[in-house]
């Protein structure tokens, strides 16, 4: 394979959403695989809707994915006037031709082949306008824009698409289009490819909705000069009523952001992403980045449309199960002081950091992590789930307060028994732990888990979590003893 050369084109009108990710990621992944690079090209043509604050955005999302480029970031709008000259290049080989139709009259064309309930093509009422004719419209102050000259008779476009395999499009089914627009502008179709020309670009990875445009844009690689970079097409992300998954129409749930905001993990979003449309070929869902790159290529890539199971009715799994459960693997697995540099932030966002845990507490922070993950799924539970190992004003979990304390309305009186008992000893272990909270329980007749179990609600605001006597030696007597003769407060009075 000659020089890999792939790349990124957003359009800066927002965010960067979940399908521009994965977009991104496949093109990433390809050059990485084999020693190519990734151009990162900003399409800002469309003045009105791109922004400053759209292409920070961008660059941030692609930055915190971990997806680097090693062009750019190019500005379409910079090579404006090289469109410009394609277009007046084309002109001038008679490739291409201004066409003077107004759109009132297009539009009524356009509507006397619905009534005849007939398919609607331009019908190149302008093509063969001779020069004089030609200089008299211009003469004349008359608008054109500028359509690029599809072949007459028979043949077509043909070409391999990576993923749908042969194609082929016949010239009579391709009408006449616009390259340049009435005001001068060139049109993306024009642009894209003179750009993609300029930056040499050997593979074109893009989404499926893209597939239509591709025999019309072969058509203008050929005319001016150039080979057709090689094409595939992703399928498209669907969401469960099979919409397309779009900035609009869905909002910030598709926004990288979003997923950064609420504590994912950046790989574990890589991963997932790279999921929707694409197969190693095994059951294998969980890959390091060097297997990832290792396993990619293009064939792997599905043609079936993916689908992306967002879910705003549920709290926990406020987006695709499968997302949520590979973000959870990566938490719950990775190294416990590479979770530590990346729930700092959340922490720290929640006012609930102290300095001492890079320092004097750094052991008991690390353990705290160790200890608590096992059933987070997110960062963010650090700070509301896991709220009250960092800080004494935490929430308790419903079910933790109705099955646990109000269940057993003599839990009121006991629980600040049991806080005696353990400011009693000189300092709490598990084993003391252990000991004295069976004793209590069989000093009042109980079962061992009604006493534990409302110490785990009042001590850790959750109904479920690592051994409480393991709890109660790491929090440490003074907070387990001040938590347990406040438990009263839970009680009706």
């Amino acid at each position: 394979m000659s020089e890999v050369r792939v790349r990124f084109p957003p359009s800066p009108t927002g965010y960067l959403h979940i399908g521009g990710a994965r977009t991104a990621i496949y093109n990433w992944l390809f050059a990485q695989k084999h020693g190519g690079k990734l151009i990162l090209r900003i399409e800002d043509t469309d003045a009105e809707r791109s922004t400053e604050e759209s292409i920070r955005g961008i660059i941030e999302g692609l930055e915190w994915l971990g997806v680097t480029w090693d062009e750019g970031p190019y500005f379409q709008s910079a090579h404006a006037a090289e469109h410009v000259a394609a277009a007046q290049q084309l002109l001038a080989a008679g490739q291409a031709y201004k066409c003077f139709c107004t759109k009132e009259e297009l539009e009524a064309r356009r509507d006397a082949a619905a009534q005849a309930k007939a398919d609607y093509r331009y019908n190149a009422a302008c093509r063969d306008l001779s020069p004089e004719e030609i200089a008299a419209r211009e003469t004349a102050g008359l608008p054109y824009v500028i359509r690029f000259k599809v072949p007459r008779g028979e043949g077509g476009v043909a070409f391999r698409d990576e993923v749908y395999g042969g194609i082929e499009r016949a010239y009579r089914d391709i009408e006449d289009f616009v390259i340049v627009r009435s005001d001068g502008s060139p049109l993306y179709l024009l642009s894209n490819v003179v750009d993609d020309i300029r930056d040499r670009i050997s593979h074109v990875i893009r989404g499926q909705d893209g597939l239509s445009n591709t025999p019309r844009q072969i058509l203008i690689y050929r005319a001016l000069g150039a080979t057709p970079p090689v094409f595939a097409h992703m399928p498209l992300t669907l969401d469960l009523n099979k919409a397309k998954i779009s900035k609009r129409s869905h909002g910030e749930i598709v926004a990288v952001q979003f997923y950064r905001d609420r504590g994912f993990i950046p790989w574990a979003l890589v991963n997932f992403l790279v999921l929707l449309g694409w197969s190693s070929g095994d059951d294998r869902e969980i890959f390091s980045r060097a297997e990832l790159i290792e396993a990619f290529s293009l064939r792997g890539i599905t043609k079936a449309n993916s689908i992306f199971n967002y879910r705003k009715d549920d709290p926990k799994f406020f987006t695709d199960p499968k997302a949520i459960n590979i973000n959870a693997h990566y938490l719950r697995t990775m190294p416990i002081a590479e979770l530590a540099s990346l729930v700092k932030p959340f922490l720290e966002k929640e006012s609930l950091w102290d300095p001492a845990y890079e320092n004097g507490q750094r052991s008991w922070f690390l353990q705290t992590l160790e200890m608590s993950r096992e059933r987070f799924h997110t960062l963010t539970d650090f700070t509301t789930l896991g709220r009250a190992w960092f800080a004494d004003d935490f929430a308790i979990d419903e079910t933790a307060l109705n099955k646990n304390l109000l269940k057993h309305p003599q839990l009121k009186e006991w629980l600040p028994e049991l806080a005696q008992r353990f400011a009693e000893l000189p300092q709490i272990t598990p084993d003391e732990a252990e000991r004295v909270a069976r004793e209590f329980a069989e000093a009042h007749q109980v079962k061992p888990g009604i006493p534990i179990n409302a110490a785990r609600a009042v001590i850790t605001g959750q109904n479920k979590g690592p051994s409480m006597f393991e709890v109660f030696a790491h929090l440490g007597k003074e907070k387990v003893v001040q938590r347990l003769r406040d438990a009263g407060k839970y009680f009706p009075a």
